[in-house]
C-alpha cells in the first residue's frame, strides 16, 4: 500500500476494511479501555465509578439545589430524587458516548505518529477503535442503570431491548465525525479544544438535566436542533416509559447518519496522504 496513492472513498470499501481488520480492531478496543485504566488502583472500576459520581453531582445540584423535575415517577408512587436519577442517567450515556468519540477524535491521528510513517497500517480503523472503548463505556453506564432501575423503579420491560437500535444512529453519525475531526486534528491543532467546548455546550443544550417541554418555547428549536437530543429523547421512551421508538423519525435520522459518515470517510481518505508530510 502506497500512504501516497489515492484511497477508496465508498463505503463498500469501508465496509472491506473492517470485515479485513477485525480482529485488529477487537484488539485495539481492548487495549484502548485496558491501557487507559493502566496503573490506577481501581483499574476498569473506574468505568463504573466516573459515571456513578458525576450522576450523584448532577442529582443532587439539579435535584436537590434547583429542584427541577421531569414529571416522571414510578409506578404507583411520586417522583423523588432516585427516579429524576434515573431519568437524568439516561441523557448523559446518550451524551457521554458521543462526547467521548469526538473528544477523542482530533488526537487519533497526531498520538500515533508510528502508524503513518513507519508501518503501513489501516489508519481508517483508528476511529472505529475509538468508537469501540465508548461503546465499552456507554455500555457500563447502561448496566448501572438497569440495576438502579430495578432496584428502585421496578421490573423492565421489553422496549429496552431497542435501545441499540435508537443509539445506532448516533453510533454512525459520530463516526462520521471522527474521521472528519481525526484528519482535521492533524493540520489544525486547535480543534481538541475546540470539539472538548462544543460537546460540553451541546451537553446544556441538550434535554440531559431538563425536560424540554419545560423551555420556553422560542427556545425549543434550538435544542430540537442539537444532534443528541432527538436520541436522548427516544432513549427514555423506550428505557424509561416502554415506548416503541418513532421509527420515521429514526429512519430519517439514519439517512442523514450514513450521509455524515460516508463524508467523514471520504475526507479522512483524501486528506490521508498528506498525513506524514505535516508529522
Amino acid at each position: 500500500m502506497n500512504p501516497h496513492a489515492a484511497q477508496p472513498t465508498s463505503l463498500l470499501a469501508f465496509t472491506r476494511s473492517l470485515w479485513a481488520h477485525q480482529l485488529l480492531i477487537r484488539q485495539m478496543t481492548r487495549r484502548e479501555v485496558i491501557g487507559r485504566y493502566q496503573g490506577s488502583f481501581l483499574g476498569l472500576g473506574w468505568s463504573f465509578l466516573n459515571p456513578l459520581l458525576m450522576l450523584c453531582v448532577y442529582t443532587f445540584v439539579f435535584s436537590v439545589v434547583f429542584k427541577a423535575r421531569w414529571g416522571v415517577a414510578p409506578q404507583g408512587g411520586e417522583e423523588n430524587e432516585f427516579m429524576f436519577a434515573i431519568v437524568l442517567f439516561v441523557g448523559m450515556i446518550v451524551h457521554t458516548l458521543f462526547a467521548e468519540i469526538l473528544n477523542r477524535a482530533p488526537g487519533l491521528i497526531v498520538s500515533n505518529v508510528n502508524y503513518v510513517k513507519k508501518v503501513v497500517f489501516p489508519l481508517e480503523i483508528l476511529p472505529v477503535v475509538s468508537v469501540g472503548a465508548a461503546l465499552f463505556h456507554a455500555l457500563v453506564s447502561l448496566g448501572v442503570w438497569l440495576l438502579a432501575y430495578e432496584l428502585f423503579v421496578g421490573t423492565l420491560h421489553w422496549q429496552m431491548l431497542l435501545f441499540p437500535i435508537v443509539v445506532l444512529p448516533l453510533v454512525m453519525l459520530a463516526l462520521g465525525l471522527a474521521w472528519f475531526l481525526a484528519s482535521l486534528g492533524v493540520f489544525l491543532r486547535d480543534v481538541g479544544q475546540t470539539v472538548a467546548i462544543l460537546t460540553t455546550v451541546m451537553m446544556f443544550l441538550a434535554p440531559v438535566f431538563f425536560p424540554v417541554d419545560n423551555l420556553p418555547e422560542e427556545f425549543r428549536p434550538l435544542i430540537m436542533a442539537n444532534p443528541i437530543t432527538f436520541i436522548i429523547e427516544q432513549a427514555r421512551g423506550v428505557l424509561i416509559k416502554g415506548q416503541l421508538p418513532d421509527f420515521v423519525g429514526l429512519s430519517w435520522y439514519f439517512a442523514a447518519a450514513l450521509i455524515v459518515m460516508w463524508a467523514g470517510f471520504a475526507w479522512f481518505q483524501k486528506t490521508r496522504k498528506g498525513f506524514s508530510d505535516v508529522l
